[in-house]
């Protein structure tokens, strides 16, 4: 199972649609507050249908209680705009961790600097970024292509 880490999210769309992927695609999703919205937030449920109730998950009260979690911390591939490694070079395992930050400013230098694995999705010139949910599909989609999960 492929680990997906949620450093403080703060649309609610977003993390349902996120949470209805991991169902869907047979991942491990991982919250860390504080969010920009409440867990019970009408959105989050919209987004994510019905299917919340078959989600694996799991939220951590800060950063420091999600790394306890962590067996290997080169397992951990933390996705940037700002990195130079292409995802889909990444050797992906069962058990890995697939790190998203904030929607607005991604993910903090204190996180960055912790982990080795920094890896990005290319992206056209005049684009910053891609939406969160689209980020974590494109990445998830070919972790599991590479585990040929069925």
């Amino acid at each position: 199972m492929i680990n997906i880490v949620l450093v403080y999210p703060e649309i609610p769309n977003n993390t349902g649609n996120i949470g209805r992927l991991c169902v869907g695609m047979k991942a491990k999703l991982h919250l860390i507050k504080p969010y920009g919205f409440e867990i019970t937030d009408k959105n989050l449920k919209r987004s994510g249908l019905d299917y919340w109730v078959h989600l694996d998950w799991q939220e951590y009260e800060t950063k420091e209680d999600w790394y306890k979690q962590i067996k290997d911390e080169q397992r951990v591939f933390l996705f940037s705009s700002h990195a130079s490694e292409n995802y889909s070079k990444v050797n992906y395992k069962e058990g890995d961790w697939l790190v998203f930050g904030q929607e607005s400013c991604g993910l903090s230098q204190e996180i960055k600097d912790r982990f080795a694995h920094k890896i990005h999705i290319p992206i056209a010139k005049e684009l910053r970024s891609f939406n969160l949910a689209n980020s974590v599909a494109i990445a998830l989609s070919e972790a599991n292509r590479q585990l040929q999960n069925d």
